[in-house]
């Protein structure tokens, strides 16, 4: 959708202001119907826009560090409340299956790891932490590698589009060729163990 890149990125966030970025990053990481939306793209532009003195980058920082984490906490207690129930529930309009058999596979093969790793990838990062509170993490061992995760992505992100922004002159025109690159580089994992799985069954059945 043209609103989640370029210009229509840049009137989306300059229009819901830290509020909006708040209520965005939050759903994302932590409520089933944010899987769909930008975070890559949202937190690089928002650094960009800092740099052009339309945020505060500290506040910026604040605000998309601490919705992050609280978003993955909503998360994790969802996931330890009803995430179980989930595993045997028909697909709907905002909730896919195989989104979270995904982040269960991920899980299993990074374990607690996962809730750092998974910031960097699009959907399983939304339903990493249900995940682990479904498969009944420690809440503390949670924590920890949430807040990890969450400054990590926040701060990566934020802040590269914020230097981005001050060190290229009138990199605005450059814009969007970089969130399309972001988005392509945050879709390549996936894409990668997708394509391993598929040859390893090809083997497997080759072999059988």
């Amino acid at each position: 959708m043209e609103i989640f890149s370029g210009d229509g990125l840049e009137t989306l966030i300059k229009t819901a202001g830290l509020v909006g970025l708040f209520a965005i990053v939050f759903a994302e990481s932590g409520l089933l119907i944010g899987f769909f939306l930008p975070g890559d793209s949202l937190l690089f532009t928002a650094g960009f826009l800092a740099s052009q003195g339309f945020f505060n980058i500290a506040l910026l920082l604040i605000v998309t560090f601490f919705a992050a984490v609280l978003g993955d906490s909503v998360g994790y207690t969802f996931g330890k409340k009803v995430g179980k129930k989930l595993f045997t529930r028909d697909d709907s309009l905002f909730f896919k299956k195989a989104n979270l058999l995904k982040a269960q596979e991920f899980y299993k093969k990074y374990g607690v790891k996962t809730i750092v790793l998974a910031r960097f990838i699009p959907i399983v990062r939304t339903f990493a932490p249900i995940v682990a509170g479904a498969g009944d993490m420690r809440y503390k061992t949670f924590v920890s590698y949430n807040v990890i995760g969450g400054l990590l992505w926040t701060a990566g992100m934020t802040l590269g589009g914020f230097f981005l922004g001050s060190i290229i002159p009138d990199v605005d025109k450059y814009l969007l060729p970089i969130i399309l690159l972001i988005i392509f580089f945050s879709v390549l994992p996936p894409i990668v163990e997708i394509i391993k799985e598929r040859i390893k069954k090809k083997k497997e059945a080759s072999v059988a």
